[in-house]
């Protein structure tokens, strides 16, 4: 026992700053993986791997394979769970960024319709698959690394950081996708809401290319990282589950339930000011289903002006979290959620400067709504199954939210005539559904993280023998 003691008190420690950088590079990198794609699922994709007679159709199937990534994601969230509870965080994290990494590389070489059919179509589909699948499981482990190593009263804002790698990641993503729009310029007289031939050939690649270098970093960074304490104690105390997922059902459904719907509102106006806007304000006036019509540059600045907000808007979140309690301030900026969508249209009505406010607006209830999920989630857990927890409940969102909400909000769009009122009201009406979650839960500020403190679920799950006989096993490996 002694020895043991011993040993936990001189066990290597992460700095403040090696945390940080790991919780934030990690997501950057995942984020700006699944940005690409989403840029390139409105702008190249339908050309390339759905051709077809009718725009719309190309553009929805491009987004179906889009929402394809996001069922897979709660799978990963399952397998890579399983494997942060039982073997750590560390190990897990890395194989996770290595799979986003080879699919999106491997995205970058792939054959078009063109040059090899059905083929192509579904070996992007399998990609895009992959994707899901890794993002599943970077998200809760880098939020776990993030608030199992944040000091006291500080863990909404040690979780913004891994949060914060969804602004970054759509600012370098589309920046780049910028850039390479700019060296390869439409021609003459051509629409500039469309790409060039030269992009459509090969400039679109480039950034699924580029992503190899930002893996290479983030592996660098995360190989520095040490096991965290919380972890290790769980671990020596033969806390560590044989099968997590069998206990988070079992024992801990209501948690899942609550952490799924409160991220519902997150991901739907994510995804709706990250995908369909660039859909929406690239449209022409007089197209079929008409739009903004702004050159693909033009709106492009304008999203990003919005995500500058979006980033500070999220780091701001986790002191007022810390400060005023996650529940109070998710409902109040769930309450603006919902009012934010029944104002879609008087705001673009105002023209330019209009939408310029409707995006910064977005923006900023994104950042104050995304940010305090990284605390939130990972406390509704126990150390022995909060990977899978947090993760399940984060992606099992994705699908109800994200992986439908491009693809909904088409056909709203389609619906309206070209207006998006019914969009707004749909994004109105998830966010009424979080707000009933919040109300429905407890408020997680002064719950520990350390199973053998004061997390009333800790100690439930510790007592549970699992009717397997797993709840004493432990296990020795590290990752």
């Amino acid at each position: 026992m002694s020895a043991s003691a011993t040993s936990s008190t001189q066990a290597p420690v992460n700095s403040r700053s090696r945390v940080l950088i790991a919780s934030l590079i990690g997501t950057t990198i995942e984020f700006y993986d699944f940005y690409v794609y989403a840029t390139a699922a409105v702008l190249v994709f339908p050309k390339l791997f759905f051709p077809s007679s009718d725009p719309t159709t190309a553009l929805l199937s491009s987004f179906a394979v889009f929402g394809a990534a996001m069922i897979a994601r709660p799978i990963g969230a399952v397998f890579f769970g399983h494997l942060g509870d039982r073997l750590g965080r560390k190990g897990t994290l890395v194989i996770s960024l290595l799979t986003m990494g080879i699919a999106t590389f491997l995205i970058g070489v792939l054959p078009t319709y063109a040059q090899a059919g059905w083929v192509a179509t579904a070996l992007l589909v399998l990609m895009r698959i992959a994707q899901g699948f890794a993002l599943g499981g970077e998200w809760s482990g880098a939020a776990l690394v993030a608030t199992e190593n944040a000091p006291s009263g500080k863990r909404a804002l040690y979780g913004t950081f891994p949060q914060l790698g969804a602004p970054l990641g759509f600012i370098i993503g589309n920046g780049l996708f910028l850039v390479i729009a700019a060296l390869l310029p439409s021609a003459a007289g051509a629409d500039p809401s469309q790409p060039s031939e030269a992009f459509l050939d090969w400039g679109w690649r480039i950034p699924f290319l580029f992503s190899a270098v930002m893996v290479a970093i983030g592996l660098w960074v995360r190989m520095r990282l040490v096991e965290s304490a919380v972890f290790a104690k769980t671990r020596e105390a033969g806390l560590v589950r044989k099968l997590p997922l069998v206990t988070v059902f079992r024992n801990h459904w209501k948690q899942l339930i609550i952490g799924t719907f409160v991220m519902l509102a997150t991901y739907v106006l994510f995804y709706l000011m990250t995908t369909f806007s660039l859909s929406y304000g690239r449209a022409a006036k007089n197209a079929a289903v008409p739009g903004l019509g702004y050159g693909y540059t033009t709106f492009v600045l304008m999203m990003i002006f919005g995500v500058l907000f979006f980033a500070a808007f999220t780091l701001a979140s986790g002191p007022l979290a810390d400060k005023y309690g996650r529940r109070t301030t998710l409902i109040w900026i769930t309450a603006a959620i919902l009012v934010f969508g029944l104002v879609w249209v008087p705001l673009i009505g105002l023209g330019t400067l209009g939408v310029v406010l409707w995006l910064v607006l977005g923006f900023t209830l994104m950042g104050m709504t995304f940010g305090p999920m990284g605390a939130l989630l990972p406390e509704l857990f126990p150390t022995s199954v909060r990977y899978t927890g947090s993760g399940i409940a984060y992606n099992v969102s994705s699908i109800l939210g994200a992986a439908v909400a491009p693809f909904i909000a088409v056909a709203l769009w389609e619906a309206g005539h070209g207006s998006p009122w019914l969009v707004g009201v749909y994004l109105s009406a998830m966010a009424l559904l979080t707000l009933v979650a919040l109300v429905a839960g407890k408020e997680t500020r002064n719950v520990s993280l350390d199973d053998g403190e004061t997390s009333g679920a800790a100690r439930e799950d510790a007592d549970d023998a699992d009717d397997a006989g797993d709840a004493n096993t432990t296990v020795a490996a590290t990752p």
